[in-house]
């Protein structure tokens, strides 16, 4: 079905399918699903993580342009896009809407209150307000959380250091505007002199930032860089990733996508288990159950991703004991 006969087809059904079930509303429509996907970084559809959510569909029976269609959007890590996109969406009226990245759960959670929302990769949703619990998450949000707390920077500053132990100063790439790099940084702040670090934090929120940041990062030559698990470092992803082989500089990053790029190193939650197991969630939902009943998971597979192409292209050897413990040595 085409994007332009999809939203046809949701505009003769806005407004007047609004309180039916879904059950219902999908029979209405020739047993034909409607979802929302709201996330941050657009290739996410060709990514891994993305072909993991379609997988997980497939898994339960659920196929786009059989029996599921799916409106996507996608904010690039802004607040008022989030917003917008987050209230068309609404006001096409589907039957569910999958939200990945916090500032887009934050958003549709303002946007409704009556369809559900499953999070398929959002931050400690319970310390931002977007639901009641993990356990009993009430209204109708529900879904899986990343990271299982802010105190997971430290341990990649860690990693950082174990794979390059001679580095005394990092830069951190970091965006004020989100509460959850606010509290990346502060446990940073205090993990670095146990690691006899020094740490220097560069605002990076827009792309036209870049080269200022570049530039700031050229003068001052840290030892390595970290960047923080936010929208910006995996939507910039290829010109840090070219930017740090150019200036020999090891980085450490939150999202595996990075090393698949051409980064050094990564370490967090696998972003492929939790978009193909939020496929689960939308299909109970689907089926019948209430966003409130399914209790928020969070994700018990972290990966370790090293890729030895750019240690040697930034001239480093990694640890034998490291990549040992890697799940995963791109070559």
């Amino acid at each position: 079905m085409s994007s332009m006969k999809r939203r046809e087809f949701m505009r003769l059904l806005a407004g007047a399918a609004g309180a039916w079930p879904l059950a219902v509303r999908a029979q209405q429509r020739g047993n034909i699903y409607g979802i929302g996907f709201l996330a941050n970084d657009p290739t996410i559809p060709t990514q891994s993580a993305g072909k993991a959510f379609l997988q997980g569909l497939q898994e339960n029976g659920l196929v786009e342009g059989k029996n599921l269609f799916i409106e996507r959007r996608f904010a690039e890590g802004r607040f008022d896009r989030a917003s917008e996109l987050a209230a068309e969406l609404v006001r096409l009226d589907l039957d569910l809407i999958v939200v990945s990245g916090t500032n887009n759960a934050i958003a549709a959670s303002k946007a409704t209150k009556l369809i559900p929302i499953v999070m398929a990769n959002v931050f400690d949703p319970t310390a931002l307000g977007i639901v009641a619990s993990l356990a009993f998450p009430g209204g109708n949000i529900t879904g899986l959380s990343n990271d299982v707390s802010p105190e997971m920077a430290s341990k990649r500053l860690a990693l950082l250091k174990e794979a390059v132990p001679q580095i005394l100063r990092v830069a951190v790439f970091f965006n004020p505007d989100y509460a959850q790099d606010q509290a990346q940084w502060e446990v940073l702040r205090r993990a670095a002199p146990t690691l006899n670090l020094e740490l220097r934090a560069l605002v990076l929120r827009e792309r036209n930032e870049l080269e200022t940041v570049f530039a700031s990062l050229r003068r001052e030559r840290p030892d390595a860089l970290l960047a923080l698990r936010n929208p910006q470092t995996l939507i910039f992803r290829k010109p840090i990733v070219e930017f740090a082989a150019e200036a020999r500089l090891p980085a450490m990053y939150a999202f595996a996508d990075i090393p698949e790029a051409g980064g050094l190193m990564s370490y967090g939650p696998s972003r492929s288990d939790l978009f193909r197991h939020s496929a689960s969630y939308v299909a109970k939902i689907l089926k019948g159950a209430k966003p409130a009943d399914l209790p928020i998971e969070q994700p018990t597979k972290f990966e370790l991703v090293i890729n030895l192409k750019a240690a040697k292209t930034i001239g480093i050897d990694i640890p034998v004991m490291l990549l040992g413990r890697a799940d995963e040595v791109i070559e």
